[in-house]
């Protein structure tokens, strides 16, 4: 692997913004040591690395949310300090998470002027937001009645929502933080116009992302972070995919998917004519126990929708389930899991950790709802919750730190725990590896190999076409809520699939 080159690799005048020596700690980890970035005006800038690198949190430093303990943030040559986002914000920084922050029940136009709403004698000045609300989305392209309630716009146009404030607010700097991971391709196609549009007005953009092929197609610098620190940094036509990889987790990955072939059982799981008002319709197939199926299809296919009705989490109008030779009818999650049908969902904040509790207590607290009315033995759980934690590589400060401290890849090795504390005839994981990094992605792999190697049946969803084609033994293909079909491992084509999903082919 080369050094890096002493002067970061980008010699530029035109400098937008610049952070020198930036570090950070949070008790028992410094998550940050003498971090240096260069963003040029009208440029975007990757910011890549592992998860737990310390992305975040350099973005968090810049737009005011974390204090930093030592460096400097200069914004147009300027030292700045800023004591909190709305600072950030009156500055000409605008940050756009990746849990995206949005009031579903309130308008579009609410959204747009949250803390900045149009007043007269006093009052909300209720005719005038809605004016200016409309004449932005007009000038953006987005046809949308500004009194209408962001919750029934799709999660792209959120998305593009979001930027389309930033601007409307005067934003020099806009940070996003994987901001394709929930959206379509389409509407990826969409985003990247608008950030060149943007940039081409000398707008600058911070790009965090875990997704290569789009880091290569949006930036023009890249920076690598790695256990807090910069690693190197230069032009994005300076690195390739394997290069980037290299930097990111110190050394070489060849195999991605370590797909092995094991012996395949029984039928584990058997569905016929699955429906769901409105959701899904006559939707068949079957997960045999040592294998991994795929579920392929576009965002609103109704992938997720079957696995959360399975689960107990949506209603199952009709249908038949066999679960491993028993007639199974889904009631809620609780009844799942003790039918030892277990899933982890593709909202891991709002539906699987509980932030503001220990990693141990969202290790634990399944077996203690399954196990009711036992005393629990709380020097076994302990010990129970740091061999799991152990055995999938979580990287934190200690078994009691809060799960929120944790990024988004420890986080989701963390449910995998919960949920290798008990058994499962069925394991379905809906986008496991979405959000995180390429090491962490291996190490999730990894653990899928070894549970089908014990002979577990496991159901996967995905949105990256490699994955299922790299990991999977079968793949089956949904399309407006009905099942399209199935391919076998030898007849797994990448145009085959999307031709399925997109109804050009049966």
């Amino acid at each position: 692997m080369p050094d890096p080159p002493a002067d970061g690799g980008i010699m530029e005048k035109n400098i937008k913004l610049e952070l020198r020596g930036i570090s950070k700690s949070f008790p028992g980890v410094k998550a940050l040591d003498n971090v240096n970035i260069v963003l040029r005006k009208g440029t975007v800038h990757a910011i890549v690395g592992e998860n737990g690198a310390g992305k975040s949190t350099l973005m968090k430093i810049i737009n005011g949310l974390y204090k930093r303990d030592k460096g400097q943030v200069f914004l147009d040559g300027k030292e700045v300090h800023f004591s909190g986002p709305m600072e950030s914000s009156e500055a000409g920084i605008a940050m756009i998470y990746q849990e995206l922050n949005f009031f579903p029940e309130l308008s579009i136009a609410e959204n747009i002027f949250m803390k900045r709403q149009p007043s007269k004698a006093g009052c909300l000045n209720w005719e005038k937001m809605m004016q200016d609300a409309k004449k932005i989305l007009e000038h953006n392209a987005l046809n949308y009645d500004p009194a209408m309630k962001i919750k029934e716009l799709p999660i792209g146009s959120i998305q593009m929502l979001e930027i389309v404030k930033a601007v409307a607010f005067n934003a020099q700097v806009i940070i996003m933080d994987e901001p394709t991971s929930s959206i379509s391709e389409k509407e990826v196609r969409m985003l990247f116009d608008k950030i060149n549009e943007l940039r081409t007005k000398g707008i600058s953009f911070l790009y965090i992302s875990h997704k290569m092929d789009e880091v290569f197609q949006i930036a023009d610098d890249i920076t690598v972070i790695r256990d807090g620190k910069t690693i190197i940094s230069g032009p994005a036509g300076g690195f390739d995919n394997d290069s980037i990889i290299t930097y990111m987790v110190g050394r070489a990955i060849n195999n991605v998917y370590p797909k092995v072939d094991v012996p395949i059982g029984d039928i584990a799981f058997d569905a016929k004519n699955l429906c769901s008002k409105d959701m899904f319709e006559n939707v068949s197939f079957f997960v045999r126990k040592g294998e991994i199926v795929g579920m392929a299809g576009l965002i609103g296919a109704g992938r997720s929708e079957v696995c959360r009705s399975i689960f107990g989490l949506d209603s199952l109008d009709s249908g038949e389930i066999v679960l491993c030779g028993k007639q199974y009818k889904p009631k809620d999650v609780t009844h799942a899991i003790e039918n030892k049908i277990l899933m982890i969902t593709e909202d891991r904040r709002k539906e699987g950790i509980i932030g503001v509790r220990s990693c141990r207590e969202n290790i634990t607290i399944t077996s203690h709802h399954i196990n009711k009315g036992v005393i629990m033995n709380l020097k076994k759980e302990k010990e129970d919750a740091i061999r799991m934690s152990e055995m999938l590589k979580v990287r934190f400060a200690g078994i009691e730190t809060p799960i929120g401290y944790l990024s988004g890849g420890n986080q989701q090795k963390v449910l995998l725990a919960r949920w290798l504390m008990l058994e499962s005839d069925l394991l379905i994981l809906d986008e496991p590896t979405k959000g995180i990094d390429v090491g962490a992605k291996l190490e999730i792999y990894n653990i899928m190999i070894d549970l089908v190697k014990k002979g577990y049946a496991i159901l996967m969803i995905s949105s990256e076409l490699p994955e299922l084609l790299g990991m999977c033994d079968r793949i089956y293909v949904m399309s407006q809520g009905r099942m399209r079909g199935c391919l076998a491992r030898k007849d797994f084509q990448q145009e085959r699939i999307m031709q399925i999903a997109t109804g050009v082919a049966k």
